[in-house]
């Protein structure tokens, strides 16, 4: 049985073709509309996409070139890498093992100045060019001069060529491991680097310095392909998108809610009011199903803001316009300010560590096994001759102490002499990070030649109190001060004549008021030491022998850097030597109990006497003439140089 509702009372009812008509107006204006919108988001999304697909351009601009010959090495100037913007990527193709080092160009052809290298330079007209420069000849032995007479030695020819240069005009030398590189790369069959070369540098490339350099090389640099209305095309297209969606879902709902054509003369039902229909069960028109059916058309735009969040993930950085106005560009080499006439530094910051911390790790090698032949490829002058002592002793005394480790971390202060040539110096001051008690280390290093690694000349230890004069920074560097310069208080050639005056004579010396006396340790450490064991002798000796003290200039020549002050660091070794002798024919001067005089001596005793020489290792401030300032000792650092037999 079927019961409708109540229609006692009528309505009015708006005639079917106007009811129609306006329905077909709205679904289609609405349906066109989200047309339009999804037209326009298929070209946003779409040009958004073929700018960053189809239309986008290459990222890097690449250069391949090849060398020919048999020559070990091949330079690639600096010009070449740096003639285009942004960091160069280098690939080097070969067989085998390949080598490339990254240096000052002008360093570059002075270790290469006996042998026959590959060039790769830019012309004028900016094509890359390869060419080939051939080993130099041997000079000529001169006819000129008559041959020596029997039993004379042959005069020294002046065209033959520097003894500073290597012993081998040298195929075969090895570029890895050079102290001139500030960066070395090694590969196997291919080498990939980025770098960022500036134009007075070069790229060494090679294989082990006999066999042929590797011949395949192809520079890359980077390109702006970016590509900054992608990202906000993309977005754009989305949010069309999503209002496409939303016109067509209100669309559709308009339609739904008005269907078709109702019986004619029957009011539409209430909300509230249900068909009852016989063993059927009831249907009701509740706001749940409407929930229902609006969740299922909601679902339509879910699959257009998903695939706009995959296409806003995917733009990268090149694909949105820079919010400052300017493009970015490579970073540009630093530019350093160096004074009038003075050349460029010999080495720089990152040089310098890399150089000390090799020399440390050779020196601790040479420690361990007491090797000199490898404590002489990194240690020269008064700094190898005492560990040179030390290996002496150690080899007779084997509980005898190692020496100190070379300190190479944190490096605070580095100042390099600025020279083109060579030798060149480079002094450091350390702190020593395993023990924080310990005073800083100042250092001196050498570079005898383009073939030499640096060398540790001098070595020693701040004092407490010191205070060291203003230097210039690491990318400026220092000149070297003559070491007859009389421009400084004291000729640095003189210095140690001056001190070892003042250690003999005290207040008494000519040069005491040149000297400030208040922050010398140093000087009141061996006054100390010379008088307690002047009585110590004086108490068990002085009847049958002398026992004298004497310091002198050391061997090793003196070496300065120019401060900003005008002044100069100068460091000078000194030898303090003690002399015991009898003062009777049958007396007989005994060495005391440590075997390590008696393993330096070769004897116990001796009728004639012993001289036991120390080596001393002085860092001085010596300020400009005319400064009110004295000169001031830095720090110091003394060593068991020698125990002598006197003849």
């Amino acid at each position: 049985m079927i019961r409708y509702a109540d229609m006692s009372e009528s309505a009015d009812v708006e005639p079917r073709n106007g009811v129609a008509s306006r329905m077909l107006e709205r679904f289609f204006v609405r349906f066109v509309l989200a047309i339009g919108a999804f037209i326009l988001a298929a070209l946003c999304i779409g040009g958004g996409i073929a700018q960053r697909t189809i239309f986008l351009g290459p990222d890097t601009q690449d250069v391949s070139f090849s060398t020919t010959g048999d020559a070990p090495y091949t330079v690639v100037d600096g010009a070449v890498l740096a003639h285009q913007p942004g960091a160069q990527t280098l690939t080097v193709r070969g067989e085998g093992p390949v080598f490339a080092a990254m240096g000052r160009t002008a360093d570059m052809k002075a270790w290469l100045a006996d042998a026959e290298y590959n060039t790769v330079s830019l012309g004028a007209d900016g094509e890359i060019k390869e060419g080939l420069v051939e080993k130099p000849a041997a000079p000529a032995p001169s006819t000129d001069a008559a041959p020596p007479a029997e039993g004379e030695a042959a005069a020294p020819d002046p065209a033959a060529p520097d003894a500073a240069a290597p012993a081998e005009a040298t195929p075969g030398r090895n570029p890895a491991g050079s102290d001139l590189w500030l960066k070395e790369y090694a590969g196997e069959g291919v080498l990939t680097s980025t770098l960022r070369v500036p134009d007075n540098m070069s790229i060494l490339l090679a294989v082990d310095g006999t066999a042929p350099a590797p011949a395949n090389v192809k520079v890359a640099w980077p390109l702006d392909n970016a590509t900054p209305w992608a990202g906000p095309l993309i977005v754009l297209g989305a949010i069309f998108l999503l209002i496409g969606g939303f016109l067509y879902f209100l669309a559709i709902r308009h339609v739904r809610r008005s269907r078709g054509p109702r019986r004619k003369g029957l009011p539409p039902l209430a909300d509230t009011e249900a068909i009852e229909v016989a063993d059927k069960g009831v249907v009701s028109t509740s706001p749940a199903r409407r929930r229902f059916s609006l969740g299922r058309r909601s679902l339509i735009a879910v699959p257009a803001i998903a695939v706009s969040a995959l296409l806003f993930a995917g733009c990268s950085a090149e694909s949105w316009p820079t919010l400052s106005g300017s493009s970015p560009s490579p970073t540009a080499t630093t530019n350093v300010i160096v004074p009038d006439g003075q050349q460029m530094p010999a080495v720089t910051e990152a040089q310098a560590g890399d150089i000390l911390a090799r020399v440390s790790a050779t020196v601790a090698e040479a420690d361990a096994a007491a090797s000199t032949d490898l404590l002489a490829t990194r240690m020269t002058g008064v700094a190898l001759a005492e560990r040179t002592t030390n290996y002496s002793v150690r080899s007779k005394v084997p509980d005898f102490a190692a020496p100190a480790a070379i300190p190479t971390t944190p490096l605070e202060i580095i100042l390099p002499q600025a020279y083109d040539s060579w030798p060149r110096t480079v002094m450091t001051v350390v702190v020593d990070r395993d023990d924080s008690t310990a005073p800083p280390s100042i250092m001196l290093l050498t570079q005898a030649d383009p073939w030499t690694n640096y060398k540790l000349s001098y070595v020693a230890k701040l004092e407490a109190s010191t205070r060291l004069p203003d230097v210039a920074p690491a990318s400026i560097g220092a000149t070297m001060v003559p070491p007859d310069s009389t421009f400084l208080l004291l000729p640095p050639d003189q210095v140690a004549k001056a001190y070892a005056d003042i250690l003999q004579s005290g207040k008494d010396s000519q040069f005491a008021g040149m000297f400030d006396a208040e922050s010398d340790t140093f000087r009141q450490i061996v006054a100390s030491d010379r008088e307690k064991r002047l009585a110590k002798f004086n108490e068990t000796g002085a009847e049958t022998a002398s026992l004298t003290f004497s310091q002198q200039p050391g061997t090793f020549a003196p070496m300065s850097l120019a401060t900003l002050e005008n002044g100069a660091i100068v460091a000078v070794s000194l030898f303090e030597s003690d002399t015991v002798k009898p003062n009777n024919d049958d007396a007989v001067i005994k060495l005391d109990e440590s075997p390590v005089y008696e393993a330096l001596a070769g004897t116990k005793q001796s009728a004639k006497g012993f001289t036991t020489t120390f080596s001393d290792q002085l860092f001085f401030y010596v300020p400009t003439q005319g400064s009110a300032e004295k000169i001031r000792l830095l720090g110091y650092s003394s060593s068991l140089l020698s125990v002598g037999v006197i003849q």
